[in-house]
């Protein structure tokens, strides 16, 4: 990429003329080169624009007419959706653009998203929507290093309230594609997953080894979002193996929480073809967001305030057998080598005995199941030990050097 940093500008010009001319206007005021396209479907803008939107329809093979003839503005948007992202794609890929904006409200977020994923991580992607931070919009929906601003009061025509919105947008997006340092592929990256450190402290000791065998180390925090971006890195092969060592995320999912990372949670390293070790902390608790309702089956349970974002309980017996069965079935589709670790003496700090979560029944109601669930080819070890122990540790780092030793995992790029 030049130093002259190309910003790509995506929406609908028949409708949003107006706003969208004002954005190209701010970014090209601060000496940035625009690329604009055009993702109506009924109208045509005043003015050209750099792509149109009869090229976004061919870009998902079909067409403006075909569209229209579908009858359905949803049919007719996810043509676009598709054309659009696929567009995106190559012009980064082709070294013509630097980072992406997009606006709109819901029809426009929805493909916004789209054209977001298209991106690597490192590419600025910005979204102004007049749903941003909704809870309509769903985990798995966003690209891992996505940034959004609520299009405030701009659903219809500029207003000094929008202007504010779109401006700062504007500036966002540029001064980001200017200021960026992209990943570098320079080291082989290990993603972990954990929580506080409070909670799960085995990276604590796994980092500084992992560094020492040559690997970069990306930990993600399992509260929702960064399991989403852990699992949307795995699905573009960005790591050379993965420490899922925290799956709350599963849990939440199978008890009906926001607090996921979406239905492909532990899938995608599999799907990816990227060696797996795996371990089931915090596994016990359900988290649920601090503003809402907690549902009436879990009322009877002993609930923890963590903070007035977040609220935790556990799971019973059979929901632990259950979040067993549903591992098993997950990592039974990988590709890749996976090797379960089961700490059979607890699975995060609040379960040791004395502790909140002390539930020695449900413990072993779990690992009961997680003997019968985990079969060939997926390996499983249980040690004798609680995941915050120093025997923890040193498996997960046997198993990976037997992988080193073997070629299952290469530390270099």
């Amino acid at each position: 990429m030049s130093d002259e940093k190309t910003i790509l500008v995506i929406g609908t010009f028949d409708t949003k003329s107006d706003e969208l001319r004002y954005l190209e206007d701010r970014i090209s005021s601060q000496d940035g080169q625009v690329m604009t396209m055009d993702v109506s479907v009924l109208g045509d803008p005043e003015q050209g624009t750099h792509i149109s939107k009869h090229e976004v329809a061919a870009a998902a093979d079909s067409s403006i007419q075909q569209a229209i003839d579908s009858g359905d503005e949803n049919t007719a948007m996810q043509i676009m959706s598709r054309g659009a992202a696929s567009l995106t794609h190559q012009l980064y890929s082709q070294g013509k653009i630097d980072g992406m904006i997009a606006m709109g409200g819901t029809m426009g977020t929805d493909l916004a998203l789209d054209c977001a994923r298209a991106l690597p991580v490192g590419v600025p992607k910005y979204i102004i929507s007049t749903v941003s931070f909704s809870p309509i919009i769903p985990a798995d929906r966003l690209s891992a290093d996505i940034q959004m601003i609520l299009w405030a009061g701009g659903l219809y025509g500029l207003n000094s309230f929008c202007k504010s919105s779109l401006s700062q947008a504007a500036g966002a997006v540029l001064g980001a594609a200017r200021a960026v340092e992209p990943p570098t592929a320079d080291r082989a990256v290990i993603g972990m997953t954990s929580l506080g450190s409070s909670c799960l402290s085995y990276m604590k000791a796994l980092k500084p080894a992992l560094e020492q065998r040559g690997f970069e180390v990306a930990i993600f925090h399992a509260t929702g979002m960064g399991g989403m971006a852990f699992e949307n890195i795995a699905a573009s092969k960005g790591f050379a193996c993965v420490m899922d060592f925290a799956l709350p995320e599963l849990g939440n999912l199978m008890v009906g929480s926001v607090i996921n990372a979406g239905p492909d949670r532990m899938l995608n390293a599999g799907s990816a073809g990227i060696p797996q070790i795996v371990a089931p902390g915090c596994l016990d608790l359900i988290d649920f967001a601090g503003w809402q309702e907690i549902p009436g089956r879990f009322q009877d349970r002993p609930f923890h305030a963590h903070n007035r974002l977040i609220k935790s309980s556990a799971l019973n017996d059979e929901e632990r057998r259950e979040s067993a069965r549903e591992i098993g079935k997950r990592l039974s589709n990988s590709s890749a080598p996976v090797h379960v670790i089961l700490p059979n003496q607890g699975i995060e700090e609040w379960d040791k005995p004395g502790g909140p979560a002390h539930d020695p029944d449900g413990l072993s109601a779990f690992c009961d199941e997680m003997r019968k669930a985990i079969r060939a080819p997926v390996e499983m070890s249980e040690i004798d030990a609680h995941i915050n122990d120093q025997a923890f540790v040193d498996k997960a780092l046997e198993i990976l050097d037997g992988w080193i030793a073997d070629g299952t995992v290469n530390s270099n790029t």
